[in-house]
């Protein structure tokens, strides 16, 4: 007879030695992989910033940094890649064959198409090219290789047949979705394959404040599905009521996972092997090998021998975040999902509602706190849009994937199947940006360790909480009125609570940093006019919601400099807007471009300002007073050729004995066109707020100040700019006047309120 400690003695040891052997095997295996960031002379060089003559091979996709705003100008967008070093030729003639990961910098002005169209298996050689340290400690390359010029890739070695057929795939699927709406077209790419080249900044952000990124890096739920239609589900596998398109056809188990196999390896090589799709195929094979050999094998050894197997090839994923997330998500759904549904089921919530349910609520549960510490956000909607959303993946995923099958052989049938797909895909869109507009769809919380561990915490503590919310309905009903609270943010409750916005304010300064975006009250609650978008999409939508606007009547544009017009989709996000003016000078082009694709997107029409016209709006009226009207020409430079508007607010309820507000805004006139609009308009007297042109420049004409005399002068400024705004001549004329100053960088966003005597400025919305 056998003792149990006889058995567990050697099972305890088998398991300590397994454990030291993967330990040696990881760390045997990162030492080599790190190997190749320290091995040859391009570590040196880089640190030396040297110029040299190098050959390498593309080992990754092309994409392009997100775009910035750079003072009054959109920065180029300049084609990042990477890819390995094969040889290089220092600047004293010597050569040396090397193994080196880099980053290639391709020219920002350069011809970013044809960059953009390289393939992974790709030869380059470059010639004056500059070798850069990279920017963090630890990553995984060994230098920046910043390419000169402006020509396209210097190519001497096509990509292998393999890269060229799923290069033909992807640009075949991308052709089939041209004829799609714009969000769908932008998505489904994305959604099976990966492909988010032509996602605006807008409609990413939509996805990233609702935590639906993981729907545009291909995962487990893509292979899911594909392998699903081969051989239906993995626990019918084995027995006799197996289902798919292999059972169908007859096709025996071994074959079907050999074919299983070899799709699965084309599902890498066309949607590339990030991270979230290595952990998806390898988990698919070790499925499949089960499958093939007619063994039985749980999901969560199969998921843990899937990380082990993957990390010890890749060791640098044990840092990548997206693979962190995936493998997360994964044993989220596999140990706390099913006990989940389990216990919703016992409270009477049908079974299919209960597994989604479960599934959505515990992949989010395990996954907040990393997105937590990483991003400094946590998402109040995520859950409820993955359940909406979801409804939506599994048929646009199958009819994108028809779509990038049949491309190459008939695009009218690839076509059609875009356009099928393309309906689901387009409600995936509205979920996320009817979720993204919610005012609390996210809040700000801590990052870094600290909040990562203390979003587990109050995870924890709503879970436990959860559990004993059905014998107390009354609790559970208050949790979900506060949440619904905290999602809608109604003005008037989030005014009283935090005293922002102050009640009856009629004009709003937003704190967009280094740019202008100005909100004017016009009458009906959640109805105002904007009057510029500042330089980001985040931080004016943010403005935005938490004054309540709702309803924009009109949105004007003073001129087309970025950090006027790049935040635009942000004001659109959301809101009913009726118009979109601008200043008569389309310059610069590329900003002035902009502004039409998004207002069109939108479905916004775009007019040009009449020199001299008058507006009037509820409480609200303004005269344009420059550009000039005819015969003065129109400024040839962007700056001269803003629209400066004389705005005056009356309340209704004041009679026509009303003191009305009035304010100038200047846009970013310099002396020059300030200097002008006196002489046009030579009766302009003294007004009660001055918007300061040009962000607090020193580039103030003094007769202006004199003549307008401002009781408040508002400074739209960001901190820590580079510019030295607001300079100090600029506030030693406003306070020779006697003018009270308040900016952005250190108030704030700013609300002026009351006339009169009464007028005053309310900083701290910031």
């Amino acid at each position: 007879m056998t003792r149990p400690g006889s058995v567990a003695g050697p099972r305890r040891a088998a398991a300590v030695l397994t454990v030291l052997l993967c330990a040696a095997a990881a760390t045997a295996s990162a030492a080599l992989h790190s190997a190749d960031l320290y091995r040859g002379p391009v570590p040196e060089l880089a640190r030396r910033y040297a110029v040299v003559q190098a050959e390498l091979t593309v080992t990754g996709d092309p994409r392009q940094i997100r775009p910035r705003v750079q003072g009054d100008r959109a920065a180029p967008r300049p084609v990042v890649l990477d890819a390995e070093l094969t040889r290089v030729v220092a600047t004293d003639g010597t050569a040396t064959a090397v193994r080196t990961p880099v980053l290639v910098l391709a020219p920002a002005r350069g011809p970013t198409a044809a960059w953009l169209r390289l393939l992974p298996s790709t030869r380059l050689r470059v010639t004056g090219a500059r070798l850069a340290p990279p920017r963090l400690d630890g990553d995984r390359i060994a230098a920046v290789l910043r390419i000169p010029g402006s020509a396209g890739p210097p190519v001497v070695g096509p990509p292998t047949a393999v890269q060229r057929m799923a290069g033909d795939l992807r640009a075949g699927l991308r052709e089939a979705t041209e004829g799609l709406p714009t969000d769908a077209r932008a998505l489904l790419p994305g959604l099976v394959v990966g492909d988010t080249s032509r996602m605006e900044p807008d409609l990413y952000d939509a996805f990233a404040a609702t935590d639906l990124v993981h729907l545009t890096a291909v995962s487990g739920s893509n292979l899911t599905i594909v392998l699903a239609l081969l051989i239906g589900p993995p626990g019918l596998a084995l027995r006799a009521e197996r289902r798919g398109l292999a059972a169908g056809l007859g096709v025996s188990l071994r074959t079907t996972a050999l074919l299983g196999g070899a799709l699965t390896l084309a599902f890498v090589i066309v949607c590339r092997p990030e991270p979230s799709v290595l952990r998806a195929a390898a988990c698919g094979l070790i499925t499949l090998l089960a499958i093939g050999t007619g063994r039985r094998r749980s999901l969560i050894p199969a998921l843990a021998a899937a990380v082990l197997l993957l990390v010890l090839y890749d060791p640098w994923l044990a840092r990548s975040y997206g693979f962190l997330l995936s493998v997360l998500a994964t044993g989220a759904l596999l140990t706390l999902g099913p006990v989940w549904s389990a216990g919703m089921q016992r409270r009477g919530v049908p079974p299919r509602l209960a597994e989604v349910l479960a599934a959505a609520c515990a992949a989010q549960a395990v996954c907040a706190p990393v997105v937590a510490m990483m991003a400094a956000r946590v998402s109040l909607v995520a859950i409820p849009c993955n359940l909406f959303a979801e409804l939506a993946v599994a048929p646009a995923t199958v009819f994108g994937f028809a779509a990038l099958a049949a491309a190459p052989a008939a695009m009218p049938v690839a076509e059609l199947f875009a356009r099928v797909a393309g309906w689901p895909t387009g409600w995936i869109a509205r979920v996320a940006r009817a979720g993204a507009a919610l005012p609390g769809a996210e809040i700000d919380w801590p990052g870094g360790w600290r909040g990562g561990l203390l979003l587990a915490a109050v995870t924890v503590a709503v879970v436990l909480l959860a559990r004993r919310a059905p014998r107390h309905p009354w609790l559970s009903a208050v949790c979900a009125v506060l949440l619904l609270l905290a999602l809608v943010r109604p003005a008037p409750l989030t005014g009283t609570l935090t005293g922002w916005p102050p009640p009856g304010w009629k004009f709003v300064m937003c704190d967009v940093g280094q740019g202008d975006a100005t909100v004017l009250a016009a009458g009906e609650r959640g109805t105002a006019v904007v009057v510029d978008a500042g330089p980001d999409p985040v931080l004016v939508d943010r403005c935005l919601r938490e004054l309540g606007v709702t309803r924009v009547p009109v949105v004007l544009l003073s001129h087309f400099h970025a950090d006027h017009v790049s935040g635009l989709p942000g004001v659109l996000r959301g809101r009913s807007v009726g118009s979109i003016q601008t200043t008569t000078l389309p310059e610069p082009g590329g900003q002035a471009a902009f502004v039409h694709r998004v207002a069109a997107g939108a479905g916004v029409p775009v007019t040009a300002v009449r020199p001299g016209e008058r507006r009037r709006i509820g409480p609200l009226d303004w005269q344009v007073l420059w550009p000039p009207p005819p015969p003065h020409p129109t400024p040839a430079e962007a700056n001269d050729a803003s629209v400066a508007l004389l705005v005056r607010h009356t309340d209704p309820g004041d009679g026509a004995a009303a003191t009305p507000l009035t304010l100038l805004l200047p846009g970013d006139l310099e002396p020059s066109g300030q200097q002008g609009l006196l002489r046009v308009h030579p009766g302009l007297g003294a007004v009660d707020v001055l918007k300061v042109a040009h962000h607090g420049s020193a580039h103030q004409d003094p007769g202006l100040l004199r003549r307008a005399a401002p009781r408040l002068a508002l400074v739209p400024v960001g901190r820590d700019n580079p510019y030295g705004h607001p300079a100090p001549a600029a506030l030693a004329a406003f306070a020779s006047l006697g003018t009270a100053v308040l900016r952005t960088d250190r108030d704030g966003a700013i609300a002026v309120t009351g006339t009169g005597a009464d007028l005053a400025a309310v900083p701290g919305g910031g």
